[in-house]
């Protein structure tokens, strides 16, 4: 394979622009994994206990949010999770934190390897979240939003008692598509689009957007205690991991710097209580966060120096938002237990040492 052909392969797949604007590529391997199978229905495989293990990064926002909803739904001991380290070259994210720099489980050094297993000549990004069958060591799919969805409505034989249902009342389903595409579009992907613009133009829109959102969800959550009410959805995990990168990466590394979040009253109070939740704040590692963007994105950042800031603390002070109606999730619903040893972070913060053990 040509160097040509490999740019590009990890990481934020992106296609070039003549305007200067970053355009993601969101053509992903459009398979699924459901609870049953029926002949003819398209590229489906069938929900089963040990056969699929998930392949993460610390650092990718978008394999956080696959993350995080196994842990709520209690899917630890059904789908293994393969975790690649916060640095890549072009060809791949990497099991560099593994023994010998391979995984475990898969006994590939590289994500490619599982991609490259079914599709020899796959021609897309090599990206995280990846669902990869262990038996075959083929990739399944990486399309992060089925993965997302399907951990909740697919896999519901599986998943711990007291698990939250993280959908939307059905009333509110449209209202919450409408705003998960206004998140991608402005804010989860609106960082990079700010942070990666070739022009002036470019990046003066995509700040506009993010602050737009920001601006949008203070206001919102004035008197919400949840972007969709009283408990948290999918929607609140969508918006928590840009929110939990914003300060100490995106602030700074992609020029989004109007303000912090620290400095919008309702939204850290949200993203506190949102960080303090098992499942959320026990599955972030800045350290693998800052270390990824900092040091892999070298057209950004050349001298890849990783920030020693900032104080991230006031995540773990008290996040004052009980005097709205609501709960972190609904009656009958129980908070996931200790993370497997294998699974805890690898970097936890002091603080984080002190609310999750």
């Amino acid at each position: 394979m040509t160097a040509d052909a490999q740019k590009d392969w990890a990481g934020d797949a992106q296609n070039a622009s003549t305007d200067g604007e970053f355009k993601r590529d969101t053509n992903y391997i459009g398979d699924r994994i459901v609870a049953s199978v029926t002949s003819g229905e398209g590229p489906l495989w069938p929900a089963q206990p040990h056969r699929y293990r998930l392949i993460a990064a610390r650092a990718c926002p978008w394999a956080h949010r696959a993350v995080i909803v196994r842990r709520l739904m209690g899917l630890e001991d059904v789908i293994s999770l393969g975790l690649a380290g916060p640095t890549h070259d072009k060809r791949s994210w990497t099991f560099d934190l593994d023994p010998g720099g391979v995984d475990p489980v898969l006994q590939i050094p590289r994500l490619q390897d599982a991609y490259f297993a079914r599709f020899p000549d796959y021609p897309r990004g090599i990206t995280v979240p990846a669902l990869v069958e262990e038996a075959t060591g083929k990739v399944v799919t990486n399309d992060y939003n089925s993965i997302v969805r399907d951990f909740q409505t697919e896999w519901t034989a599986y998943q711990r008692p007291g698990a939250p249902n993280l959908l939307p009342p059905e009333d509110q389903s449209e209202e919450a598509e409408a705003i998960n595409d206004f998140l991608f579009r402005k804010f989860n992907n609106g960082v990079y689009r700010a942070g990666f613009s070739a022009s002036q133009d470019a990046y003066e829109e995509a700040y506009a957007d993010v602050f737009e959102v920001l601006d949008w969800l203070e206001d919102r959550l004035a008197n919400r205690r949840f972007i969709m009410g009283e408990h948290i959805t999918e929607t609140d995990i969508r918006a928590y991991t840009t929110l939990i990168r914003f300060d100490a990466v995106y602030h700074g590394h992609f020029k989004t710097n109007r303000n912090k979040i620290t400095e919008m009253p309702n939204v850290y109070g949200y993203l506190r209580e949102l960080f303090q939740t098992p499942g959320f704040g026990d599955t972030t590692d800045f350290t693998e966060i800052k270390q990824h963007y900092y040091i892999v994105h070298r057209e950004v950042n050349p001298t890849q120096i990783v920030p020693a800031g900032p104080d991230l603390s006031g995540l773990a002070h008290p996040h004052d938002r009980d005097h709205l109606p609501g709960s972190p999730f609904a009656a009958g619903t129980t908070l996931p237990g200790p993370l497997p040893e294998s699974e805890r972070l690898k970097n936890p913060t002091d603080f984080q040492r002190e609310l999750f053990g």
